[in-house]
């Protein structure tokens, strides 16, 4: 059996236009780890990276206070839709902590740093273990990392 790009055959895959939603951002898609990534995007591009992950089952619609805020304090946001999720590929496999470690290290790299500042929420556990594994695949891709367990429990 085909898988398509965008999932398994006979689930419906939501129109992009339900996601990338307009604002102070840009939208545009970014290979890597071998997959799609949607991203929405402020800031100037020599700015410092920041890197926004959100949590399950959300996108990148999450962080959508937070892009002009990071923008405005100097630096280059990026949201990422992550594997599964909004308008990113949403391939039969690779779920795992470790692959997705790898696609924030290869997303990094396609956006042209070498290093990042990672902000993520979810799970307290999720969260951490992500970290785990991203420090341990890029030891030096990552200048920073921020883990929240709620946005909502911050204004904004």
């Amino acid at each position: 059996m085909l898988w398509g790009r965008r999932g398994r055959p006979g689930r419906s895959v939501p129109d992009a236009s339900s996601v990338r939603l307009p604002g102070p951002w840009q939208h545009r898609d970014v290979s890597a780890n071998g997959i799609r990534l949607h991203v929405a995007e402020t800031g100037d591009a020599g700015a410092p990276l920041v890197v926004l992950l959100h949590g399950f089952p959300e996108f990148w619609w999450t962080w959508r206070r937070q892009l002009p805020a990071l923008a405005e304090a100097g630096f280059r946001a990026v949201a990422v839709d992550l594997r599964g999720y909004g308008d990113s590929d949403k391939p039969p496999r690779g779920y795992d902590l470790w692959t997705l470690a790898g696609d924030v290290a290869g997303l990094i790299r396609a956006l042209g740093e070498p290093t990042a500042r990672i902000v993520g929420h979810g799970s307290e556990v999720s969260g951490r273990f992500y970290c785990c594994a991203h420090c341990a695949r890029t030891a030096d891709a990552s200048a920073g990392f921020e883990v929240r367990d709620a946005v909502g429990a911050y204004p904004g």
